[in-house]
């Protein structure tokens, strides 16, 4: 069995130095190669662009009173409901302006009810001509005063609940908590230049980046307005910073409308769904956009040899030799085959294995890739079958 193994090996390493089977002519011998025609084909391509993830709503929180910090309702990071308290400010002051300003209400109530029953006698003693019509005017203004004080009184009064409730600052909208920079006993007021925290919506996110304007007329081939252009883009995908894709499409619904003359690129927006939060707000990202590019060329990257960072492949020829031609390809690899641009047309035929033991010039014997399988496999079943006299010969 040792045996067995040990020449199948060294029948494999004859096989990858010298090719299949080869004809003898005169005293050279000429090699088969496997070759394959080349046709223009379609490429589904995608191009990567550095995006920044935001949440779709990003509101900073920012108190409507000053105040002492007396109570923190959230953590950072913790998922809040619209409506939620987030910070309890020191509300004593504003609770005894409340009490003022009900004071204030009650009093004037009372000022007015005081000044309507003198309203009324004097209406009466005017009727009997007791008082004349002046005083009773004077009485009826007096009146008027003392309603539009107590609604003033009224006025104040709302103000006072109302900067009572600023005290408990709520959450404009569900989402996540951000950082929390002010912490308990912090003095805050409407003019603080950091926000008390920022609440990130992030059910969908918006995914921002930016492409030149060449390759956004690529996209979209149109002369048509900006909303026809977005309605032709294709979804897009999303690369994470560890690598992964994203499991959801999204869709670009924005461009800006203006090119920024200092790097002649356009700023793009795309929306993706976020349900499972798995996308967070101020993240990092790969946006990655599919295209097609029609009529090319693809050559297996096993046909292809480097020197110096130039590629070649060998054209057979219709003498059944093959010349060292050099090609450009494509700025893609995907570790399988090469893009070729120019170097190459339809109908060619190179050689796509044992590149690296041919010479310019070199007579083969061409085969196709199935010839050169089926050409393996008799050879294995040769071997396996002991018939070393054609086993790889």
């Amino acid at each position: 069995m040792k045996s067995r193994i040990i020449l199948f090996a060294f029948c494999v390493a004859l096989l990858s130095s010298c090719g299949n089977k080869g004809n003898d002519t005169g005293s050279e011998k000429v090699l088969e190669f496997a070759v394959q025609e080349l046709q223009k084909s379609s490429a589904n391509l995608t191009t990567a662009y550095p995006a920044t993830i935001k949440g779709k709503q990003d509101v900073e929180i920012r108190p409507q009173v000053s105040g002492f910090i007396t109570k923190l309702c959230v953590d950072e990071g913790a998922a809040v409901r619209k409506g939620q308290v987030l910070f309890i400010i020191d509300p004593t002051q504003y609770q005894a302006a409340v009490h003022t300003a009900e004071a204030a209400v009650a009093t004037a109530a009372a000022a007015v009810n005081t000044q309507q029953m003198t309203v009324d006698n004097k209406r009466e003693l005017n009727k009997k001509q007791i008082i004349s019509d002046y005083d009773l005017a004077m009485a009826e203004n007096t009146l008027a005063q003392a309603r539009a004080q107590f609604s003033q009184a009224k006025a104040q009064l709302t103000s006072a609940k109302q900067n009572l409730s600023f005290t408990q600052v709520t959450s404009p909208s569900s989402g996540f908590i951000n950082s929390i920079p002010y912490r308990l006993g912090a003095l805050v007021s409407p003019s603080i230049q950091v926000p008390m925290t920022t609440v990130s919506e992030i059910a969908d996110v918006y995914v921002y980046f930016s492409m030149t304007e060449k390759e956004l007329l690529g996209l979209t081939k149109s002369g048509d307005n900006i909303q026809a252009q977005i309605d032709k883009m294709p979804m897009v995908k999303l690369q994470l910073i560890d690598g992964s894709i994203y499991d959801k499409e999204g869709k670009i619904d924005a461009i800006t409308g203006v090119i920024d003359q200092a790097t002649g690129s356009v700023s793009m927006r795309a929306l993706f769904p976020n349900a499972e939060h798995i996308l967070r707000s101020g993240g990092t990202a790969n946006i990655l956009i599919p295209y097609i590019m029609d009529d090319v060329i693809n050559v297996p990257q096993a046909a292809t040899v480097e020197i110096q960072d130039k590629k070649f492949v060998y054209v057979l020829q219709a003498d059944n030799t093959v010349k060292y031609t050099e090609i450009t390809i494509f700025n893609l690899d995907n570790g399988k085959e090469y893009l070729v641009t120019s170097g190459l047309k339809p109908g060619d035929k190179i050689v796509i294995e044992g590149v690296q033991n041919l010479k310019d010039g070199q007579k083969i014997q061409p085969i196709t890739p199935a010839q050169k399988e089926a050409n393996y496999k008799q050879a294995l079943q040769d071997q396996h079958d002991g018939n070393l006299a054609t086993a790889f010969n």
